[in-house]
């Protein structure tokens, strides 16, 4: 039996633990779920999108209640936490607002007769989500399947599993129906068994590259519909004319908000050579600069890592990337802590042969790499598996989308790291995923688009 555990990375302390489910329990579950989908079926999605407006208001009602939560379970600074529960509050109103009109027929231009398609929509929908965003991964899941009349089998992360009781509490208390989303903590061997049950008709996760591998493939087996939303190496390039001023306030939280443990954080940050000396000492003054301690205080600015084993496997990172080269060109201070805390550093000298070159460092690492010019950075930006999000820092704003058009991604911000928001599609390419949530994209992502064709006028 795999136990979900609460562990408060600040000074791993459990405070809370949940079993796997039983047999009668995920069969009652899904059962609920696909119950409440048969229902939905005959219903107008206003009702489902005046309720989402009050899901909204509740997360705001709840917002310090869940805030705290998600601190204590993974680490997060308060402040952050809480601008996720706004975050997701805005995703459910975006929704609310505009997703009935995006379930209207779209017609079909045919000379074969009058042809439309509806949106209608498929089943019980299995959400695998991670521990880093503990709220926000669930809404963007659970608001556009929401409208569409989707229920959401919810199956949380195993260190944020009072974040999900939570969750699941406050939709509950907003007024949506018994089975919207149903919260489950089975093990593996049981989520291979959810997916299989034929009442579950698509599976979206987003995780590690090797738990959506088994997934994807489990759900492959079972011709399942699937998104994925995976890791990422993103590009963060700075070109000779990049603002000093708009290159120093993206840098400042570019590799450190959430403590660097973001899929789409700025992880290969990629200078041309005039630049590099610069963006070395304005990273080197934002690491310096940060003061570690509890997260749930305000002061504090560099929180620990979501677990002791993370820390672990970031630990033994650095060092293979060390031993293999790499330097050292700016190291926090150690850290007098029994927490989770990881010291900060700056990584250059990062060659092909390197073992990091292409993984993934989910933590507060800055991997710097200097270029000569625009299409070495280019190169070295599609040079990786992963095709996530990136960031180009230019002056000239045509130029910069040019060279946003040249990178293999899902994502580009011009200006800016990592931006997310209800109208906005999320997704990778390559081994970072495929499909997109949020936006309209999101919104169509476990939809049946049922073609109607009128041919009466041809069989008279």
């Amino acid at each position: 039996m795999s136990r979900y555990q609460s562990i408060n990375p600040y000074n791993n302390e459990n405070f809370a633990s949940f079993d796997n489910p039983t047999s009668e329990k995920i069969d009652e579950t899904i059962n609920l779920a696909y119950s409440l989908y048969k229902k939905w079926r005959h219903e107008s999605p206003n009702t489902r999108a005046e309720i989402l407006a009050k899901i909204a208001e509740n997360l705001i009602k709840h917002e310090d209640e869940m805030a705290k939560m998600m601190t204590m379970e993974m680490g997060k600074l308060l402040s952050e936490s809480k601008e996720e529960v706004e975050l997701c509050a805005n995703i459910c109103n975006y929704y609310a607002k505009n997703g009935v009109k995006m379930l209207e027929p779209e017609k079909l231009d045919s000379d074969l007769g009058n042809a439309y398609y509806l949106k209608q929509a498929t089943g019980v929908v299995l959400a695998c989500e991670p521990w880093n965003f503990p709220l926000y991964q669930v809404i963007r899941v659970f608001s556009p399947n929401f409208v569409v009349g989707n229920p959401i089998i919810l199956k949380h992360a195993h260190n944020v599993p009072s974040s999900a009781m939570l969750i699941e509490k406050i939709i509950k208390r907003a007024g949506a129906p018994e089975g919207s989303l149903l919260n489950l903590f089975p093990s593996y061997e049981q989520l291979a068994e959810i997916i299989r049950d034929p009442r579950i008709q698509g599976v979206a996760l987003t995780g590690s590259e090797r738990g959506g591998s088994a997934v994807a493939e489990e759900a492959g087996k079972n011709l399942k519909k699937s998104t994925m939303e995976l890791g990422g190496n993103d590009a963060f390039i700075v070109l000779d004319d990049a603002d000093p001023q708009i290159l120093k306030n993206v840098l400042k939280d570019a590799r450190t908000y959430n403590d660097g443990q973001v899929c789409t954080s700025s992880k290969r940050i990629i200078v041309v050579k005039p630049r590099y000396d610069e963006v070395l000492h304005e990273l080197k003054n934002v690491f310096s600069n940060l003061k570690a301690g509890n997260p749930l205080k305000p002061d504090t600015t560099l929180p620990p890592m979501n677990s002791q084993k993370a820390k672990e496997k970031l630990e033994a990172q650095v060092e293979k990337a060390i031993a293999s080269g790499a330097k050292i060109f700016y190291q926090y201070p150690k850290i007098d802590s029994k927490g989770a805390f990881f010291r900060p550093l700056i990584l250059t000298d990062i060659d092909k042969n390197n073992p990091v070159f292409d993984q993934e460092l989910f933590g507060p690492v800055a991997e710097v790499f200097c270029v000569q010019d625009e299409d070495e950075a280019i190169a070295l930006a599609n040079d990786s598996n992963y095709g996530l999000g990136s960031s180009v820092i230019s002056s000239d704003i045509k130029h910069a989308q040019e060279v946003a058009s040249k990178i293999e991604t899902g994502m580009t911000v011009i200006n800016g790291r990592w931006i997310t928001s209800g109208e906005l599609p999320f997704g990778g390419v390559k081994k970072s995923g495929y499909g997109r949530e949020l936006s309209k994209l999101g919104m169509m992502a476990f939809v049946n688009e049922h073609l109607v064709i009128d041919v009466t006028k041809n069989n008279q």
